[in-house]
């Protein structure tokens, strides 16, 4: 099933770029996103901070639609945050019949667009991965624990923590990432993992993503000196 989907998207892809002149990132790969029928998602797109500039592009492929940013509308909003070289996308109220499908972030670049990411969107009453909450916060020097949910179906399916920016992942175990922070995942072997990152550091903020198998599910990352983050935190979920 996975194989088929995979060649749907890429024979789609094809087919965009033959109609409106697209140009595929080589970085770019297959990604599964499962979410909860009702609820909400936000998926970022990370480009290079010489393009800043650049007009960025959320493509549809349910309805062959486009929006850029800075676009608010009822279930959807695209906005760009500069500063940080990604544009986030916020699908509200998802629906399997509405929402399932392909998406591409992409960027106008010398009069073309270049697909910088793409996902497959998959709406469910039970993701096959889930996370509590989307976005965690910790202090510098603390730590932060993450527990990421899975299906029965993905019991044997690997496991991982990634970063979005640069998709450094890390697996079941122990990875030491510097000599003052380290990334520890542990399994339960049921229908959970749980990622612990100690001694975290300021650069340590971003967008991460569990993964099981091809299916994942994203969570953003704060590490602030402020104190009472917990507030802001809880404001974010």
């Amino acid at each position: 099933m996975v194989t088929y989907e995979r060649k749907e998207i890429f024979y789609f892809f094809i087919l965009f770029s033959l109609i409106i002149g697209v140009e595929r990132c080589s970085s770019v790969s297959y990604n599964r996103l499962t979410v909860k029928t009702g609820g909400s998602v936000t998926i970022p797109c990370h480009y290079d901070e010489k393009y800043t500039q650049q007009k960025k592009y959320w493509y549809s492929e349910n309805n062959k639609s486009s929006t850029y940013t800075n676009t608010t509308e009822e279930n959807l909003s695209v906005i760009d945050h500069p500063d940080q070289s990604l544009f986030t996308v916020t699908i509200r109220n998802l629906q399997s019949t509405k929402h399932d499908g392909s998406y591409y972030c992409a960027l106008k670049i010398e009069g073309k667009l270049t697909v910088i990411y793409d996902i497959y969107l998959d709406v469910l009453s039970a993701p096959d991965v889930s996370v509590v909450n989307s976005s965690v916060c910790g202090h510098e020097g603390d730590d932060i624990s993450v527990q990421c949910f899975y299906t029965l179906g993905y019991k044997n399916k690997l496991k991982q923590w990634c970063r979005y920016k640069d998709q450094s992942c890390y697996t079941v175990g122990r990875t030491n990432t510097s000599q003052n922070s380290s990334v520890q995942i542990s399994d339960d072997g049921r229908r959970s993992f749980t990622v612990l990152m100690t001694g975290l550091r300021l650069t340590d903020s971003g967008w991460y993503y569990c993964s099981v198998g091809e299916a994942l599910n994203p969570i953003q990352l704060t590490v602030s000196k402020v104190l009472h983050m917990e507030r802001f935190c809880l404001s974010q979920n």
